[in-house]
């Protein structure tokens, strides 16, 4: 899992693997986005839920202690 491997729409494309929390988050609330929820991932990770008007909802991967972003994607 990997942060460029995956294109989020309204976003230009990720140059990283991953991205500190505060900058990933920035990025999508200026793109239009709004977290949705949240839950317990697998490896003690943490999902994010994002919903946008326009845009497919989003959902993103943060490490366990919850300060970079590991992946994110869209979901249906």
């Amino acid at each position: 899992m990997t942060l460029d491997k995956h294109q989020i729409d309204g976003l230009p494309e990720f140059s990283s693997k991953t991205l500190p929390a505060q900058e990933f988050e920035d990025r999508m609330t200026a793109a239009g986005y709004f977290t949705a929820g949240s839950a317990p991932a697998q490896g003690g990770r943490l999902k994010i839920w994002w919903t946008h008007s326009e845009y497919q909802r989003v959902e993103s991967i943060y490490s366990g202690d919850k300060q970079t972003v590991i992946t994110a994607y869209h979901v249906a």
